[in-house]
């Protein structure tokens, strides 16, 4: 049989789904049949798996809460907000008259070209339209929305008219092709804590306190939290940015990747005692 008679992917899919399932986790259990049998790779089965997750999932599941919006408030000037809006290199950004509770509109980080270009520039007349979803809306619903509206962000609101937080395109596609990771990021088949050449670790925020410990001759306790992001988490006392950094004794902890809902791994570094640095 040449290459060309041979069955497509598809084709050779659609022989194990010819009996119709009868529901949701029957399908799912075809699905994982034809992984097993090499039809599809792991992406494409965490893919479709993703897709059907996206229809019995709220938008309340995976906003941004609003304690950890980044937003402008309208009275402030560019020369004060443009270098918040350079560190936190987000597209878009609520605008707020006085608190959160008060969303004015949606500023696009691409507008403040116009400051920049010597323009007259007044923020209110920059702002877009901001528009506003229940929590309770399904993320399927929304992503339809998204892309019929060709808008980005919308803000959530709870079942008293409240600001309960925000969501972006990114958030729900990220529900269908998991997370948009970098070179930093870890291969899922790589171990927890890698040496770098600079002598750095990185560690995912999942690894046990207890190899933790085994790794850098540290002595956290495991009583309260078990894994290594737990208690970074709790003495950040929020879920922590990328690039941001504490001390955990002598221990610098920066965020390498980090989303709304959870930390994902860090870079540690061992900071010697000050006497061990030459003195003049």
């Amino acid at each position: 049989m040449s290459d060309s008679d041979k069955p497509n992917w598809l084709e050779r899919l659609s022989h194990i789904l010819l009996r119709e399932p009868e529901d949701r986790e029957e399908l799912i259990g075809l699905l994982h049949a034809a992984f097993e049998k090499s039809l599809l790779d792991a992406d494409a089965l965490t893919m479709i798996e993703g897709v059907l997750q996206v229809s019995e999932t709220q938008v309340r599941d995976v906003m941004i809460p609003r304690s950890q919006m980044d937003v402008i408030d309208i009275t402030q000037t560019p020369d004060q907000f443009i270098p918040f809006v350079i560190e936190t290199a987000h597209s878009r950004f609520p605008v707020t008259d006085g608190d959160k509770n008060d969303i004015i509109g949606i500023l696009l980080a691409k507008d403040l070209l116009r400051y920049y270009a010597g323009e007259d520039f007044n923020v209110r007349d920059m702002l877009r339209p901001a528009v506003f979803v229940p929590e309770s809306k399904r993320l399927n619903v929304l992503l339809k929305e998204f892309r019929s509206n060709r808008n980005h962000i919308a803000i959530v609101v709870d079942e008293y008219g409240g600001v309960a937080g925000m969501i972006t395109i990114e958030d729900v596609l990220e529900q269908i092709v998991g997370d948009i990771e970098d070179e930093y990021d870890f291969d899922e088949t790589e171990d927890n804590i890698i040496r770098d050449s600079k002598g750095r670790y990185r560690v995912k925020a999942l690894t046990e306190i207890s190899d933790f410990n085994e790794t850098l001759g540290t002595e956290f306790s495991d009583e309260e939290f078990s894994t290594i992001g737990g208690l970074i988490v709790s003495r950040y006392g929020h879920i922590p940015k990328r690039g941001e950094s504490i001390m955990l004794d002598n221990l610098r902890i920066t965020a390498l990747r980090t989303d709304s809902r959870r930390l994902h791994s860090v870079i540690v570094e061992i900071i010697p005692p000050a006497e061990e640095y030459p003195t003049d």
